[in-house]
């Protein structure tokens, strides 16, 4: 059994973009709700993805409260996530919930130019 130490921190939409932008390496931009299962499932990942990469940052917002990040960002399903590298965006992320394919996708992403914001 794999304790938790490392937690998500929770944004909102008046420190989201300020906040982001003074990261330095991967930061991880995660849309949720409560009510969501998949969330619930891909929240574990995350947590379990942080212990293993110390540096790596995840910021959760609540689709629901935060509605005008959650349009900004055009979130029609949940969870959602987003890569942000140095405080810049960089490309949605879409891949299973797995630790390996999770990786394996970050680090194809980071190959490729920074996108711009959806």
């Amino acid at each position: 059994m794999r304790f938790f130490m490392s937690k998500l921190i929770s944004l909102n939409a008046h420190e989201f973009h300020h906040v982001l932008e003074e990261q330095r390496g991967i930061s991880l931009v995660f849309f949720t709700h409560t009510l969501c299962s998949s969330c619930r499932a891909w929240k574990m990942l995350l947590q379990n993805y942080m212990q293993d990469h110390s540096g790596v940052k995840v910021f959760e917002i609540d689709a629901e409260t935060e509605m005008a990040l959650t349009n900004e960002f055009e979130i029609f399903h949940l969870p959602a996530m987003f890569l942000y590298h140095n405080g810049q965006y960089h490309a949605p992320i879409e891949c299973e919930a797995s630790l390996k394919v999770l990786e394996q996708t970050i680090n194809g992403l980071l190959l490729v130019p920074a996108g711009e914001l959806p």
